[in-house]
């Protein structure tokens, strides 16, 4: 733990968003997007293998051995860090998200100004989309963080692993991580309902089932906030409906339709001075957009987004080119 402990701190004092600790390999960490190595020294399998081992618990290592991989999430000299452990052709890898301490805030992390809805809505689901490490978990991170500064609201979250750590304030906040405090998204997204929250979040929707229970709870009252991967905002609504077929795609696009309030897909873009930016898609739901879903005419989708500004919404394009326009990248 002592040269995990060291690494971290390094990689604090770099600014670096991830680790990456794998056997026979330089350690290296990643920094404005590019992989930097610590040292020229390699990492011996035997090294890194009780590194890893180090962090986990009994049912851990059982999923690691079935499964070849495991994320877990630990805090080392005051960081939270996520921590995918996987096996490979060498022994074991190790690749290390390092969660910041602070939370970010909205204008930090450059909201579009329709996003300042969010923390305002009472019910239904909102969707934070993009490719893997593109800061969607920050995002949503952000918005939790402004209802707990401003509202008196029971949030729930179902994370694997728990990332950033909330602390109360005008909200009551519970964290839950998969595979500690309850064994699958499906699970534990039935049980929530009974613990009167007020505000669910989804740390990933996963599979049908998942989707399935989270529009019904978004439709039975709660705001749920969820990611998914997709790379544009109508992407989002084609991915979920696909996942269904027959009677029970008619009953999601229902159920859609009645839900959905907005999507927001992002990409990170490196800054003219150094660092990243998201640039940020964002689909408002109106009655027209409810009604291309309830009738799966999701192809007008792409349209709605490049001519809805007056209802707050941006496409990808856009953003991108406003990002330029502020001489930001």
């Amino acid at each position: 733990m002592d040269e995990l402990k060291k690494y971290v701190q390094f990689a604090v004092k770099k600014k670096a968003s991830d680790i990456h600790l794998i056997a026979n390999a330089f350690p290296y960490i990643r920094v404005n997007g590019k992989l930097i190595a610590i040292n020229k020294t390699l990492l011996s399998p035997q090294g890194v293998q009780k590194k890893a081992m180090g962090l986990l618990k009994q049912n851990q290592l059982k999923k690691l051995e079935v499964d070849g991989d495991v994320d877990v999430g630990v805090v080392v000299d005051g960081v939270g860090l996520r921590i995918n452990i996987h096996k490979n052709s060498s022994g074991f890898g190790m690749a290390i998200r390092v969660i910041p301490t602070k939370i970010p805030t909205p204008e930090e992390l450059n909201f579009h100004e329709t996003m300042a809805q969010i923390p305002e809505y009472e019910n239904g689901l909102v969707i934070v989309s993009g490719a893997t490490g593109t800061g969607k978990s920050t995002t949503l991170a952000s918005i939790i963080e402004q209802m707990n500064q401003t509202s008196k609201r029971h949030i729930i979250t179902l994370e694997d692993p728990i990332e950033y750590r909330f602390k109360d304030k005008e909200s009551l906040i519970e964290q839950r991580q998969l595979g500690l405090d309850f064994s699958s998204f499906p699970q534990g997204l039935r049980h929530v309902l009974r613990q009167d929250p007020d505000v669910i979040m989804i740390g990933e929707m996963r599979d049908q089932e998942s989707i399935a229970l989270a529009l019904t709870a978004a439709e039975t009252g709660h705001l749920v906030l969820s990611t998914l991967h997709a790379p544009n905002a109508p992407e989002v609504v084609e991915r979920i409906v696909n996942v269904f077929e027959g009677i029970a795609q008619q009953q999601i696009l229902i159920q859609l339709s009645a839900t959905l309030r907005m999507v927001v897909a992002q990409k990170l873009l490196p800054k003219k001075d150094g660092g990243l930016i998201a640039a940020r898609e964002v689909l408002v739901t109106t009655s027209a957009i409810q009604n291309a879903i309830r009738q799966n005419n999701l192809a007008t989708l792409r349209s709605a987004v490049q001519t809805g500004k007056k209802h707050g919404m941006i496409s990808m394009d856009r953003a991108v080119e406003e990002l330029e326009a502020k001489k930001l990248i």
